[in-house]
């Protein structure tokens, strides 16, 4: 993909990267283990899943943690952009690690074709909301005092049972009937609301396809 080798060119020798997750972000780790292997690029991925942790190991790129390291910067992929650069993201229930190492990063590249962006938050996807086990009944119950028009807990593909997120949560996908910049802040105020899927203000220069 064109995006993925354009942002894996940006890539500078002592760089401490933001890997993020998906199909696109997995091409885009393909691009900078070439690089490492072929130009000898000398780089760090801070990655936000287990499986872009095993991705960099088998392509030979050094991996490292938040603890350990400040990412220069980020790449990730998205699954709604609207026209101000705020993100719907979280299909691949990772969004606490994204956004974290997103927020951590002192700049963002967001790679996207042409069928993410959107005219208003929402129109294609839920929001994924990231919910502790024990209080999945409780944050339930709040988020259906919202503008909501319905919510589910998300069911795992391949296994009986929902979906668990990379760090040992639930999900909960909301279809809101409007979302605004205190959509989050109002979830986030729920007790048990870990993280959500809405990236808002984060302002990520944005690649397309």
């Amino acid at each position: 993909m064109v995006v993925a080798r354009k942002v894996a060119s940006f890539a500078q020798d002592g760089d401490v990267i933001g890997a993020g997750s998906g199909s696109t972000s997995f091409l885009t780790l393909q691009e900078l283990g070439r690089r490492v292997k072929e130009d000898g690029l000398q780089c760090k991925v801070i990655p936000t899943s287990r499986e872009m942790e095993m991705t960099a190991a088998v392509l030979g790129v050094e991996a490292t943690t938040l603890m350990e390291d400040k990412p220069d910067w980020c790449y990730d992929g998205a699954d709604e952009v609207d026209g101000q650069g705020n993100l719907i993201k979280g299909r691949g229930g990772a969004m606490y690690r994204e956004k974290l190492v997103m927020a951590s990063s002192d700049k963002a590249y967001i790679l996207v074709d042409s069928s993410k962006f959107v005219e208003k938050l929402g129109a294609k996807f839920a929001v994924p909301v990231e919910v502790d086990q024990r209080a999945l009944h409780y944050v339930q119950t709040q988020i259906e005092k919202m503008d909501i028009s319905g919510s589910a807990l998300r069911p795992a593909g391949g296994k009986d049972g929902p979906v668990i997120t990379e760090s040992g949560h639930l999900i909960l996908d909301v279809n809101f009937n409007a979302i605004t910049d205190t959509t989050e802040r109002d979830l986030k105020a729920i007790t048990g609301v870990i993280e959500t899927g809405l990236f808002w203000g984060f302002k990520p220069e944005i690649i397309a396809d």
